[in-house]
């Protein structure tokens, strides 16, 4: 009862790596959870340094029933000039809690689970808007950081097939480095890397991975209703451009706060009009999409999330003996 374990990176990447694609059905059920509501996914909270404003620690509380019975936290950081050291730019830890007692029983590296779920989210909103099918003619990349690389992973784990892969980044260094890690991934698939953002704009599915605080993606012409939009990072876009697609996100109200492009949209418009649904109600069958207009997928990212990868990831990695126990972790076990 009172076991305590922690779960190195190494057993993290080990036990996500032996199939990969698990991780879309982990977040699916998680997404159908919540739209059950056997969930709780409060607010997250953020610990800002006024000396260092781009700079954050976030603690993502949850719960979550169903067959996953978990609650926990995540607690990451981002440091965008760890890109300059070298470093990525996110690091994190997650607890696991037992929901019966309370009491925490495992401490997980939360960085890979945060990237892998954020991928599986990001390739299963594609999944759904792309009618059910796996191929495009173009996939873009909009930022090529760690959440870039580990969402076109996902894509290659799901099956997807691309006639042509774009990268486009401000930091060429970055773009040419995940171009790379795509073409010894593949064959038969044209790697390029777009030099105009107007270029990458006009794929058939656009990916945005960025740490942009405001938009800056205008475009008076906007976007065809032939696209996806993978709107990840939230604040590319501007909200005249949301306004004008098939919006589907994880959660609304989660969504529609802190200055993300989709609550710039409803300010400016002073209502949720263009809200088409969730994307569980997409998966359910309740709401279908829009074909004249282009779809945008707008994930806030839940930590019901993070405790779905956990919680499998945990119980793998003990099957396995990669879990390392700390005896006597619980000063105390008995009240008297």
């Amino acid at each position: 009862m009172f076991d305590f374990k922690v779960i190195p990176g190494t057993a993290v990447k080990a036990v996500l790596a032996e199939h990969a694609a698990a991780a879309l059905d982990d977040v699916q059920a998680a997404y159908l959870a919540h739209h059950d509501r056997q969930t709780v996914n409060p607010d997250s909270y953020f610990l800002r340094f006024p000396d260092a404003p781009r700079d954050r620690i976030i603690a993502l509380p949850a719960s979550i029933g169903a067959d996953i019975r978990v609650a926990g936290i995540k607690w990451i950081a981002s440091f965008p000039q760890n890109v300059d050291r070298g470093l990525p730019r996110a690091s994190a830890v997650l607890l696991l809690n037992d929901p019966a007692t309370g009491y925490p029983f495992a401490c997980i590296e939360g960085a890979i689970i945060s990237a892998v779920r954020t991928a599986a989210s990001a390739v299963l909103g594609a999944y759904w808007l792309n009618g059910c099918r796996r191929t495009a003619g173009t996939v873009a990349f909009v930022g090529a950081g760690v959440i870039a690389r580990n969402i076109y992973d996902m894509f290659e784990a799901d099956g997807w097939t691309f006639d042509e892969v774009l990268v486009h980044d401000t930091d060429s260094a970055s773009a040419v480095a995940l171009g790379a890690h795509v073409r010894m991934r593949v064959r038969n698939t044209k790697v390029a890397i777009a030099d105009s953002l107007e270029d990458a704009l006009n794929a058939d599915v656009v990916v945005f991975a960025t740490n942009a605080s405001s938009p800056y993606v205008h475009r008076p012409q906007g976007f065809s209703p032939r696209q996806t939009i993978l709107n990840i990072s939230l604040r590319d876009l501007a909200p005249e451009l949301i306004l004008s697609a098939f919006n589907v996100f994880d959660d609304v109200d989660h969504c529609l706060k802190a200055e993300t492009s989709p609550h710039l949209a409803e300010k400016l418009c002073g209502d949720r009009r263009f809200v088409g649904g969730t994307l569980a109600a997409l998966i359910r069958g309740e709401i279908k999409r829009d074909s004249t207009r282009p779809a945008v997928f707008s994930p806030f990212g839940m930590g019901i999330l993070d405790l779905a990868l956990g919680r499998r990831v945990y119980d793998k990695a003990c099957a396995r003996g990669l879990a390392i126990d700390v005896p006597g972790f619980f000063g105390e076990t008995s009240r008297w």
